[in-house]
């Protein structure tokens, strides 16, 4: 299986997984203490919809860049950061708040293994190089746990704004 296939069936199953979200986490985060401010659905969506775009462009990128491109070391690190949000927030919020964290079926079912195989992929073809990947990876991590909350406000600000 080519790599742009499994970068395509990651797709897929972030797509599930961000629907999940979409669909049951604002009502969710009203109750989640410190694991999850409260956000309203409309919020949440954008953000999760803005998400969504992004990694289906970064895997159309990869798809049409050479090997150890910057494509594809921002689709690499989209995936680690995907498959660190399988542990942190979904299992340990589960674990800790003794009720199911919306998207946590589908991190582990399908963002976890569908993650790992990805990244072992982009290894072991050579499509990233670990060193260089050492340091992106988790700069793309920290891009998009800050761009959240800036994102969170935009769908605030757009949903007002039309209202």
């Amino acid at each position: 299986m080519s790599l742009d296939t499994v970068g395509w069936i990651f797709v897929a199953g972030v797509l599930v997984h961000n629907t999940e979200e979409a669909v049951l986490l604002p009502s969710w985060s009203k109750t989640a203490g410190r694991w999850h401010r409260q956000v309203s659905a409309t919020e949440f969506r954008f953000a999760v919809l803005v998400l969504s775009i992004v990694l289906i462009i970064f895997s159309v990128a990869a798809s049409l860049s050479e090997p150890r491109s910057f494509a594809a070391y921002l689709m690499a690190g989209y995936v680690l950061a995907m498959t660190v949000n399988v542990f942190m927030p979904h299992i340990l919020a589960t674990l800790f708040t003794r009720s199911y964290m919306p998207g946590t079926a589908t991190a582990v079912l399908l963002n976890l293994p569908l993650g790992t195989f990805y990244m072992y992929r982009s290894l072991s073809t050579r499509q990233i190089e670990p060193v260089t990947f050492a340091w992106s990876g988790p700069v793309m991590v920290m891009v998009i746990l800050t761009s959240i909350p800036c994102l969170f406000f935009l769908g605030r600000k757009t949903i007002t704004s039309q209202g």
